[in-house]
């Protein structure tokens, strides 16, 4: 009887290649899809974060091989200040939308969010695969949008892309402002859309689809981060769709949401349009954009929250404490987005108002940070690479976090907002914490992806160099703010010229100080993909249960079958972070166990 259950539900995998590794609708395959989209994007944002730190550390020198990357923007050799801005611009949007959002949510939250809840496949496998597929033709159109045009590498705006500039089109008279950013509107438009169909099935599948026993109390942590992040991606996402929509009127069709009336560029009154509001652009964007964060760091929360409790092997402290603070700081994110706009001129009445929520949204960090402390408090640390990047997540998350707060000050934030003390907060808590977080996943659950181990001595020596040289790159950052060294200015003082600022000559070491420091993070992620690249084809065979963790991922094999548990739907009994449990015969219990000894959940 039980043979032929399995028989009715097993699925058996595709045979041809395009089907079965291309326009596959197997979670896992897109999963691994949505992940090296991200290696590759990463590549290219990583690439143009060093050129930007070779004009900031040495403005105006000439590189040669500069001339052959850009043979009509940087002729010369050297950056130009428009050349800067593209550089800005593309490396704030690769990162944030193709990297920060791709990786942790569509690439491990694809992977692993069924096989954590015993499902077979995600609720819609054709909508999965399209979701992937809308992905890759976002990122095409944003790749598109810097060849697009000659003499410059793309928009110009920043990847805020705010109005009027990225509006006026000819009109603004400057170069990658015209196709650009048609294309680079089209590619958000179409990454939204993508978000879109990915959240409605992460909430649909972990709703309707767990397995018996698996309660919501029951859950991984992980789980609650993607789901979480992707009721954020289900509300904010539309709002940014639909101004990207009216963005790309005013660019193209003549309409006037965005551009005002009386406006002058290069001493030329702006006669075809009138009556728009830039602020109404920055409103919304920034409803999106604020929830962007937790939709980048969520899934960090959660994986980091599943790694620690695995290699401290304790149970999560305060389980459900996590669990609600996971959902009040998505919750409080859709009410701080005016935090962002301190300085663009509203009632200061208001401001009081988003910088008393946005203080608030240090309760539920808090909790989080403090639990996560209670869970290694007294634990027996096995010190593996992922528990490593865990420790380094909540290390960068509460250093970013701290910074955070002068920012939620209304009268500190003038001060502050356009300084380079804003580009280090947010890459230490939403860019290289959300980052530190994929390195974790990566190195706890290759074992599982890919059958094979990654070698933990490189590993290790990846984790404290990338470590030691974040800090070495962003905490400088905050002291250039602090004295008022301005943010997407090409250069702040040229030694050979003596332009610039004068008042900023004495931050001329620090800031090449930085750049240094840059280049030796971007080297050291060599080791990373040496490792990566080397471990799938040479690396150690992996056992089932390597890390003898006790989610549902680790009772099938390395890599899992094409449906998951072979039509054999697994029964839950316990919680997710059943260790050290007293009269147990390990020092963990599997979920499907039955037997395990005053297992709680």
């Amino acid at each position: 009887m039980a043979e032929h259950e399995a028989a009715v539900h097993a699925h058996h995998p595709p045979t041809g290649f395009i089907r079965k590794y291309i326009f596959s609708v197997d979670h896992k395959i897109i999963g691994i899809q949505y992940y090296f989209l991200a290696i590759f994007s990463v590549i290219v944002g990583m690439t143009m974060s060093v050129l930007m730190r070779l004009q900031l550390g040495w403005p105006g020198q000439q590189f040669g091989f500069l001339k052959w990357i850009f043979p009509n923007a940087a002729a010369d050799g050297t950056i130009s200040p428009e050349l800067y801005l593209s550089l800005v611009t593309m490396h704030g949007t690769i990162m944030v939308f193709f990297v920060l959002t791709t990786a942790p949510q569509g690439g491990f939250g694809n992977y692993f969010l069924p096989i954590q809840i015993g499902a077979a496949d995600m609720a819609f496998p054709v909508l999965n695969m399209l979701s992937f597929w809308t992905t890759f033709l976002a990122l095409v159109a944003m790749i598109g949008a810097i060849f697009v045009e000659t003499g410059v590498v793309g928009p110009i705006g920043g990847w805020t892309g705010y109005a009027p500039l990225s509006a006026l089109g000819e009109a603004s008279g400057q170069k990658g402002q015209t196709e650009g950013v048609v294309l680079w509107i089209i590619s958000i438009a179409l990454f939204c859309i993508a978000s879109l169909l990915g959240a409605l099935n992460f909430i649909t599948t972990m709703l309707n689809m767990r397995t018996k026993g698996m309660s919501l109390t029951r859950l991984p942590l992980s789980c609650w981060g993607w789901f979480t992040t992707a009721v954020l991606a289900l509300l904010s996402f539309p709002v940014l769709l639909a101004g990207g929509v009216l963005l790309l009127l005013d660019h193209v069709a003549g309409t006037s949401f965005f551009i005002p009336a009386n406006l002058y560029v290069n001493d030329k009154l702006i006669t075809e349009h009138g009556g728009g509001s830039p602020i109404m652009w920055q409103h919304l964007f920034w409803f999106f954009g604020h929830p962007e964060v937790y939709i980048a760091i969520l899934p960090g929360m959660g994986a980091t929250s599943h790694i620690l409790a695995t290699f401290a092997r304790k149970p999560i402290f305060g389980y459900r404490a996590m669990v609600y603070a996971i959902f009040a700081i998505g919750l409080l994110g859709f009410f701080v987005w005016g935090h962002h706009m301190f300085i663009s001129g509203m009632d200061p009445r208001t401001g009081m108002m988003f910088s008393l929520i946005t203080l608030t949204i240090g309760v539920p960090s808090a909790i989080k940070t403090f639990n996560w402390l209670g869970t290694l408090w007294g634990a027996r640390i096995r010190f593996t690479t992922a528990m490593l990047f865990s420790i380094g997540f909540v290390s960068l998350f509460v250093s970013g976090g701290v910074t955070g707060m002068f920012l939620g000050q209304t009268s500190l934030d003038l001060q502050l907002h356009d300084t380079y003390f804003v580009v280090g907060h947010f890459h230490m808590i939403m860019g290289v914490a959300a980052i530190f977080g994929m390195f974790a996943g990566t190195y706890y659950w290759f074992p599982k992806m890919f059958g094979k181990m990654m070698a933990e001595g490189v590993g290790k020596l990846h984790f404290w160099l990338t470590f030691i040289g974040v800090n070495a790159i962003f905490i400088p950052m905050h002291i250039m703010g602090i004295v008022g060294a301005p943010r997407r200015y090409a250069f702040h003082w040229n030694e050979v010229t003596g332009e610039g600022f004068e008042y900023l000559k004495g931050i001329v070491p620090v800031t090449k100080f930085v750049s240094y420091a840059a280049f030796f993070t971007a080297a050291v992620q060599i080791l990373f993909f040496i490792n990566l690249a080397w471990s799938l084809y040479k690396g150690k065979k992996a056992a089932v249960n390597p890390w003898e963790a006790t989610s549902l991922e680790w009772t099938i094999p390395s890599p899992p079958p094409h449906d998951n548990f072979g039509g054999h739907e697994p029964t839950v009994y316990h919680g997710p972070y059943e260790y050290s449990v007293p009269g147990a015969k390990t020092d963990f219990v599997m979920q499907t166990d039955p037997t395990g000894a005053k297992a709680g959940g």
